[in-house]
């Protein structure tokens, strides 16, 4: 058989390497590790009232359910002269790197996927982590 007859496969090697789970810190066990958070965060709720979200009492519930404090609570203001992009930037203002926002679902992030991809970018940037807890909608 020459060289060009064999596969690229022949020329692997097998080797088997010692793996003891010992040595690997188990950081959250059980079904509770999307819960995870960096410790010491501060957990800043976003609610948007839409008509293709959930109600807001049904956002509010799932964000209470996953630890964010709901004290002082206040419904999204109705549609107001305000811009997606001006009521960001009063979101931002509010935020401080190392805070995680969480959203009930992905559309609160954006009315399509550019701008639920530039607010999550954005947010990366000022070093706020996103917390998504439903992803079942398209």
């Amino acid at each position: 058989m020459t060289t060009a007859d064999r596969a690229p496969a022949d020329y692997a090697e097998s080797v088997s390497l010692p793996a003891t789970t010992e040595a690997v810190p188990v950081i959250i066990s059980g079904a509770d590790w999307w819960a995870a958070r960096p410790a010491g965060s501060r957990l800043v709720g976003l609610v948007v009232a839409r008509d293709d979200l959930p109600s807001v009492i049904a956002q509010r519930d799932a964000l209470a359910q996953f630890g964010v404090p709901i004290e002082g609570f206040r419904h999204p203001a109705p549609e107001t002269g305000e811009s997606w992009s001006e009521r960001l930037t009063r979101l931002f203002g509010r935020l401080e790197s190392g805070d995680v926002v969480v959203v009930a679902d992905k559309h609160a992030l954006g009315r399509d996927v550019d701008e639920e991809t530039r607010t999550v970018t954005e947010l990366r940037r000022r070093g706020v982590i996103v917390k998504v807890l439903g992803h079942g909608r398209q």
